[in-house]
């Protein structure tokens, strides 16, 4: 039964590690080419349409899965410590992923949204460093975690 649940956790983690991966190494260094206004408009759009039914399914499954395989009992899942503890330390991982970016990112992003009309220059300066910063706390977090799912799987 953990297993079961465990298979999920990795798929999901690794969707969400990849996706915030690709944000970091991609996304936001072509958006950062961009004037004031464009880049402005940009993340607005991008937080406009990400959080959508199939990327917060994902990242839900990052923690429901891991936490549902979590309290299996060792006899019945047949987990050795190892994999225990990994589970364990990947289900912080990403707890501590999504507090980052409930208390960095979004907060960030729901500033940006409030702004509509004021000055480009000014809502930049006050968002990209802070939310880079965040989101390179959260990728290195949620990789973190899906090694560790990943770990605890093939052990």
């Amino acid at each position: 039964m953990a297993t079961l649940l465990l298979a999920p956790a990795v798929v999901c983690t690794g969707l969400c590690a990849g996706f915030m991966l690709v944000f970091l190494t991609g996304v936001m260094p072509a958006l950062a080419r961009l004037t004031d206004d464009g880049f402005v408009t940009a993340m607005r759009r991008i937080n406009e349409y990400v959080p959508r039914a199939v990327f917060l399914t994902v990242l839900l499954g990052v923690i429901a899965f891991p936490a549902a395989a979590f309290p299996v009992p060792v006899p019945v899942a047949g987990r050795t410590d190892a994999q225990t503890w990994c589970v364990l330390a990947g289900l912080a991982c990403a707890v501590l992923n999504h507090l980052v970016a409930l208390g960095g990112n979004i907060p960030l992003d729901n500033a940006l949204a409030r702004d509509p009309g004021g000055d480009p220059s000014a809502a930049r300066a006050a968002f990209e460093n802070r939310w880079n910063g965040f989101h390179r706390a959260r990728t290195v977090l949620i990789t973190a975690a899906f090694g560790l799912f990943t770990a605890a799987a093939v052990l």
